[in-house]
């Protein structure tokens, strides 16, 4: 695939770090995607994913004959399978590519190919060996899944492991502080003994020296929780535990933390002081979930399902 030219589609600051990566590489852009071979996407929302491929400029509608449509972002196992299908018919291939990195703690974490794991799945095992180097030049693990469908089944798996240690890491380290103790003593010997994992350490060092900026964003975790979730509610299987972790992002989001590293949702425990020295401001979710009962939205801009009200007001979620 050396000698194909690429272009991005979806999120230009994400687009243009893995653009960087593959230029690197050695791979040329296109100009537009009219004529690039291979059209990466990756996309923070369902609603804007499906509109880049399946609106009337979509790219099923715009990209050349023969065209590689190679879909980096958290989706479902269901749409992947559409756009599979879609794109058959419209003689182009698809290919299923979700991203996940290892490290969400370091501030470039998409620049750097070694921190980043792509899933990848087609109906053809052939189109998965043609297109592994340029994925390669992205992701430093590029994992075979199988057929359409079973990247984003093995994505949103990653995904719900990863909510539910990153809540867990907040929490533990919220209820030492909230009772007057360093958790530093606690979480170096639950590490020492096996019970945390070492990127539940990372994420834990990256509260304790107060690394709240980074690529990898609250809004691009919501968007992954998001998709597994929607992956469950496609089976009809409900997840209580990973639908609390992304109230917690949404509200993260709502005070202004969209744009900031997760390891921000420790000051979603701690006192308004401490929120409000990060830019945070709790009166923005007395606004959003004060008007929620009216309409029943928010401004987190995140995709989801339902919200329930959060009790007792706003300050320090560990006030209330």
């Amino acid at each position: 695939m050396m000698g194909k030219t690429f272009v991005f589609a979806g999120d230009t600051a994400i687009g243009a770090v893995l653009a960087d990566n593959l230029v690197k590489a050695g791979y040329e852009a296109a100009c537009d995607v009219a004529s690039a071979d291979v059209v990466f996407t990756f996309c923070a929302s369902q609603t804007d994913l499906e509109d880049v491929y399946f609106d009337s400029e979509g790219l099923v509608q715009i990209a050349g004959k023969g065209a590689w449509l190679v879909d980096l972002s958290p989706s479902t196992p269901g749409f992947a399978r559409e756009l599979n299908a879609v794109a058959i018919v419209s003689e182009l291939h698809a290919i299923e590519a979700p991203l996940a990195v290892r490290d969400a703690t370091i501030e470039r974490a998409y620049s750097d190919a070694a921190n980043l794991i792509c899933f990848v799945a087609s109906e053809d095992e052939a189109e998965i060996a043609e297109i592994t180097p340029m994925l390669k030049a992205l992701a430093g693990t590029v994992e075979p899944t199988g057929t359409p469908g079973s990247a984003q089944l093995a994505r949103a798996t990653l995904t719900l492991n990863t909510a539910s240690q990153l809540v867990s890491v907040m929490e533990a380290d919220a209820l030492c502080r909230a009772s007057g103790a360093q958790s530093s003593g606690a979480f170096r010997f639950a590490r020492e003994q096996g019970f945390i994992t070492e990127a539940a350490a990372r994420l834990y060092g990256a509260v304790v020296e107060k690394r709240f900026m980074g690529e990898y964003s609250v809004r691009i975790c919501m968007a992954e929780l998001s998709a597994a979730l929607m992956a469950a509610d496609d089976i009809d299987l409900i997840l209580p535990g990973a639908e609390a972790g992304l109230h917690l992002l949404e509200l993260l989001a709502v005070i202004g933390g969209t744009d900031m590293a997760v390891s921000t949702l420790s000051l979603v425990y701690g006192e308004e002081a401490a929120c409000a020295a990060q830019g945070l401001d709790w009166t923005r979710a007395e606004q959003a979930y004060g008007d929620m009962e009216d309409d029943d939205e928010c401004d987190c801009g995140g995709e989801h399902h339902h919200h329930d009200e959060y009790p007792g007001g706003f300050g320090g979620y560990s006030a209330n």
